[in-house]
């Protein structure tokens, strides 16, 4: 797994961030804590779902790129939000995987 150098994180998370990749990495449970990725289809910019899949076999082999975590299914819908209005905000298109490895490539 890869994080975004500008990872986006639920406010009530954010003091824990470290804490939390950790335990991503280690393949800890966390309940109620979910990943925002890039999708692995180009045609589909993001995808979010339960930290507690990672467990599984389907996801556990995949290279992810996460690029924010939720504290819930609710905070992950607000994350992409903000990060869709982020990218139109600055670029006044949608766009989000290519603005998203921009930003982490510094260009």
């Amino acid at each position: 797994m890869r994080y975004y150098k500008n990872l986006y994180m639920s406010e009530n998370l954010a003091d824990k961030k470290d804490k939390i990749i950790r335990k991503l990495n280690q393949n800890g449970i966390m309940w109620n804590t979910y990943v925002i990725a890039l999708a692995q289809g180009e045609q589909n910019h993001l995808e979010f779902f339960d930290s507690v899949l990672l467990q599984q076999k389907m996801i556990a082999g995949r290279d992810l790129f996460v690029v924010g975590i939720a504290s819930g299914y609710d905070e992950a819908l607000v994350l992409v939000e903000e990060i869709t209005k982020e990218v139109y905000d600055d670029t006044k298109g949608a766009d989000i995987r290519s603005y998203i490895l921009n930003k982490d490539s510094g260009l």
